[in-house]
């Protein structure tokens, strides 16, 4: 048998209970039905889909193409630029409070810039320099919610609108390069994230053809790494400890 409070008191108290679980249920209901999460998956070379189109925020698609094909004499000495089909971005993992399950908040833009310098002397290729800039101002993801705050809070791009990638260590790529294939290779360079710089070295998936580059990599680390803090909104939506910086590389002949 169910008692029901008998003061003013305990009515109040019964009453502000009932609203709290209506307001999460809703913000629950909102969030996981009406805005269902559609994270695409992380950039890869090596499990591209054939068809060449490009991965754009919400889809599932992964890179946009796979291993090229280079002409017998092809030189890629000189200056490379960022083409229509680059992409950045960052992945978490986001968790909505009292429910276990988490999942991938992932947000992606195409407004990057920056250019790439090779080298070669008969089978070896080596990028000599590099340097591009990330616009996550204009990040986007599945949710404009998501989107409005992380210009004030984790990412704050509205005080740091510009994410930068600078080649520290020259490269030298492996000659199944120069066949076309997939190859990885590490890359060190010095990172500019939330106005914050650190050197990092991280593996990337890299192939050639005769008129375009591609390159995949991923770099994860700790939020307070860039002196950066993990986003909660309202408490009710938190992300784990560390934030994955993503990106697909498109370049093209300067």
């Amino acid at each position: 048998m169910i008692r029901l409070p008998r003061t003013k008191r305990g009515i109040a108290l019964t009453i502000s209970g009932t609203l709290l679980v209506v307001i999460v249920g809703g913000f629950l209901l909102v969030y996981f039905v009406v805005f269902p999460t559609s994270s695409p998956k992380p950039f890869s070379l090596s499990s591209a889909n054939p068809s060449g189109s490009s991965a754009a925020a919400g889809t599932s698609a992964t890179s946009s193409t796979a291993a090229g094909s280079v002409s017998k004499g092809t030189s890629f000495a000189g200056a490379w630029q960022i083409a229509s089909g680059s992409e950045a971005g960052y992945r978490v993992r986001e968790k909505l409070a009292f429910l276990p399950a988490e999942s991938d908040a992932v947000g992606r833009t195409s407004q990057m810039s920056g250019h790439a310098t090779f080298a070669q002397s008969g089978e070896v290729v080596r990028i000599t320099a590099a340097s591009f800039t990330v616009d996550v101002a204009t990040l986007k993801s599945d949710r404009s919610m998501r989107d409005e705050k992380i210009h004030e809070i984790g990412l704050e791009s509205s005080r740091y609108p510009n994410a930068t990638f600078a080649l520290s260590s020259p490269v030298v790529l492996p000659a199944q390069a120069l066949t076309g294939k997939v190859v990885h290779v590490h890359v060190t360079g010095i990172f500019n994230i939330h106005g914050t710089s650190k050197t990092e070295t991280l593996p990337l998936e890299l192939s050639l053809s005769d008129s375009l580059v591609q390159a995949v990599g991923s770099l994860t680390f700790p939020w307070g790494e860039f002196n950066m803090t993990a986003p909660s909104v309202g408490g009710f939506v938190n992300v784990t400890e560390k934030a994955t910086m993503e990106f697909d590389l498109h370049l093209q002949r300067a």
